[in-house]
């Protein structure tokens, strides 16, 4: 069976016009903007966001190669949002509860929450060799979220505009021919200019190392030693939009060894 068939995308038009909810526990805009949000790093660059009453699960993958020793991400979800689909970011099958995905640019209005792909290309060659990579913004908990999956292109002055300015945003650092290399992220957390920067795609001692030619996280920290930095001895990050820092970015860096890696 072809993998496309395997997953269960879900097209804008569809999701806006089912009206079915995404989660019995949904809540409106004003009263997310009351509630915090919690990210959960589930490896590579797959997250579990909690907040606003909606659970949205960002790049589930496989296990193989960079993936290789992480325990997959099979967590219940009411959304799934994957940047591309390579099977390190786009393994949406089988997993609980049956969730709605989103794979493809564009707007989605799904039961009062916007959702935005924007398209950036997933190489270093105009998208020729690993296509187009899907990076997403919404709000959520309050927050203003961006995940810029598996980039590899500069951030244009276009996609800047789309992207806005998040509070949160999620950036590849690690490098490799399909997403950013430790300058680059660094650069495009100075074009978005979030509050709070995550970094991702980096080599970890979960990967298989024979075949995986990211970088590890100490690469892109050197960039940026300057800047406020935070190791955080777990994987899971509360962040409320009053605990934000007034002025400029904050790094923090969520530890893989929570992440439930299958080896070591």
């Amino acid at each position: 069976m072809k993998r496309r068939q395997l997953l269960r995308y879900v097209g804008a038009s569809a999701i806006a016009a089912s009206g079915i909810p995404l989660a019995s526990h949904f809540q409106s805009a004003s009263a997310q903007s009351r509630n915090s949000l919690l990210i959960q790093y589930l490896g590579h660059t797959s997250f579990l966001l909690t907040g606003g009453g909606l659970r949205i699960l960002a790049n589930p993958f496989r296990a193989i190669g960079c993936t290789a020793g992480y325990r997959l991400p099979k967590v219940p979800a009411d959304l799934v949002i994957i940047s591309s689909q390579l099977w390190d970011e786009g393994a949406a099958e089988d997993l609980p509860g049956n969730p709605k995905v989103l794979y493809e640019p564009g707007v989605y209005e799904i039961n009062g929450l916007r959702i935005q792909g924007v398209a950036i290309a997933h190489d270093r060659k105009g998208g020729r060799q690993f296509g187009t990579n899907v990076a997403w913004r919404w709000n959520q908990g309050g927050l203003r979220v961006v995940h810029l999956g598996g980039a590899a292109a500069p951030i244009d002055i276009e996609q800047k505009i789309l992207l806005g300015s998040p509070d949160v945003a999620m950036i590849p650092v690690g490098g490799g021919p399909k997403a950013y290399n430790p300058g680059e992220g660094k650069q495009a957390m100075n074009v978005l200019k979030p509050k709070v920067m995550i970094p991702t795609h980096y080599l970890t001692s979960a990967a298989d190392k024979a075949n995986c030619n990211l970088s590890p996280i100490d690469d892109f920290l050197e960039l940026v030693e300057d800047m406020n930095i935070r190791k955080i001895n777990d994987n899971k990050l509360l962040l409320k939009y009053g605990d934000l820092p007034k002025t400029g970015t904050v790094i923090r860096v969520l530890s893989y060894k929570q992440a439930l890696a299958l080896k070591g």
